[in-house]
């Protein structure tokens, strides 16, 4: 059976309103709606409801290109086909061969009932829209190029597809995989798509997807397979760029070679950023989310857990990066009266489950962002043998007066307990390895007590600290004691 896959970190998303305006303002769909407004009963399309090619110099200007600007009327195209999908623009297709002398009959144009929505719809509704477009532009960016296309033209007229050589869910694939691991590595930072956030040569991410994990020195059919799939996620980038999804540095063109136009190889010593760098904006993270969802991924976003219990609140942000289960649980405690939420915080972070040290450490974490008004709470627990060691240190450092010493058997279960939620948390990290170098060193006894400590993982963390120590004495006495307590404590 195939492990499950990690879940994803939970995105910090801006507010709804904010990438409202972010969609609205993004050069593509700004367009779209200049041009649905610009258009009236006298605008002519074509049988398949574009808009002719007389008209398109017209749009062109409507929309701020200046005359010799020989990419205006591709951007007026883009743009109305756009608005006709969105529901912009009604349009009523011509009819080949259906006029008095034979010609075509030109269609006929409205205003879609969907237009309205971009001054009088929610937050909600405009995104919807982008999302739209999102989907027009991405479903353009995996099509054949036209060269292809035209070389694949038989006699008859027909397109041959087998000379095409063209996969259209597999090209679909290949980028919503791109995009997804760019999604990944921004939110594994904490990221928002904030102008701060680091944007991805594109050299690095063209590999995500080709060179595979256990791979040491790529093969030359390897690092063409790359080349490739980077200059074609440099077109597919210029594309998605004016959707406002994201912020593209494109490859320099004087590092393209002559044949093929191929980049260069990589030197060392070579500025990276010159082979493309691409980032996802805000609206992008938004985006890319949305289309996970729609796809069944379980994507979760802070703040998905604020109407949640408190015991689903430290079972998910147990898997969380810190920074995002802060945030998460900042949130949770904002809708609620710091008593009750440190109540409720208490009772989920009991057990003797295996998980339930990480819950009791992002319990103890959820608890330090409360005041003084949750002390009653943490005192009704004193005497609870795994609770009372939290409460304890939490009294402390908020200043508690009459704070009754620890026994030292809670002392060592809480140190125990500690560990436990460290290795789950993070494994053999350094600062797991600092915290017990000094415990070890704290206390010179630690061992020969340890191994008798009532924990249900207390043989795992003695393991684990006999595999952490540098110093190999110390480690054999962790061993040791590991020993004993899987031998006489049944563990």
């Amino acid at each position: 059976m195939s492990a499950e896959p990690a879940p994803l970190p939970p995105v910090r998303l801006h507010p709804e309103a904010q990438l409202a305006r972010d969609a609205l303002a993004a050069p593509l769909l700004a367009r779209a709606v200049r041009i649905a407004r610009w258009a009236g009963p006298e605008t002519r399309v074509g049988a398949g409801g574009e808009l002719i090619d007389e008209q398109l110099p017209a749009a062109a200007a409507h929309l701020g290109f200046a005359e010799d600007d020989e990419d205006g009327p591709a951007h007026a195209s883009e743009a109305w086909r756009v608005a006709v999908d969105i529901g912009l623009l009604e349009v009523t297709d011509g009819e080949e061969g259906a006029g008095e002398d034979g010609g075509d009959t030109d269609g006929t144009v409205t205003a879609g009932e969907d237009l309205a929505l971009v001054t009088s719809g929610s937050p909600g509704d405009v995104l919807g829209l982008w999302l739209g477009a999102l989907d027009t532009v991405l479903a353009d960016a995996t099509a054949p190029d036209l060269e292809d296309i035209l070389g694949a033209i038989e006699d008859g007229g027909d397109i041959d597809l087998g000379q095409l050589d063209w996969d259209p869910q597999a090209e679909a694939d290949f980028l919503d995989g791109i995009l997804g691991n760019l999604y990944l590595l921004t939110v594994g930072e904490g990221g928002t798509g904030d102008s701060a956030a680091e944007a991805v040569p594109l050299p690095a991410l063209a590999a995500s997807m080709i060179v595979p994990e256990d791979m040491g020195e790529p093969t030359d059919d390897v690092l063409e397979q790359v080349s490739d799939a980077m200059m074609r996620l440099d077109d597919q980038f210029r594309m998605l760029e004016p959707t406002g999804l994201v912020e593209f540095r494109p490859v320099d063109e004087e590092l393209m070679a002559e044949a093929g136009d191929d980049p260069a190889p990589v030197e060392d010593d070579e500025d990276i950023s010159r082979y493309g760098m691409v980032r996802l904006t805000a609206l992008g993270l938004y985006g890319v989310r949305a289309r996970m969802l729609e796809a069944g991924v379980d994507a979760p976003a802070v703040g998905d857990l604020a109407d949640k219990g408190a015991d689903t609140l430290l079972a998910a942000t147990a898997e969380f990066p810190q920074e995002a289960a802060r945030a998460e649980t900042e949130l949770w405690l904002d809708g609620r009266e710091p008593l009750a939420a440190a109540r409720e915080l208490l009772a989920a972070a009991r057990g003797d489950d295996e998980s339930a040290p990480l819950r009791r450490l992002r319990c103890q974490q959820a608890l330090s962002l409360t005041g003084r008004e949750a002390e009653p709470a943490l005192r009704e627990v004193l005497d609870d043998s795994r609770l009372g060691g939290l409460a304890r240190v939490w009294l402390a450092e908020h200043g508690a007066a009459d704070v009754p010493p620890p026994p030292e058997a809670m002392v060592y279960w809480l140190t125990v307990d500690t560990i436990a939620a460290q290795l789950q948390a993070e494994g053999n990290s350094e600062e797991l390895q600092g915290l017990v170098e000094g415990l070890a060193e704290q206390h010179s006894g630690f061992f020969d007590i340890a191994w008798r400590v009532d924990h249900p993982a207390t043989a795992d963390v003695l393991e684990a600290m006999g595999r952490l120590h540098p110093d190999k004495k110390v480690a054999k006495e962790a061993r040791k004691a590991a020993f004993k307590a899987r031998s006489h404590g049944g563990r």
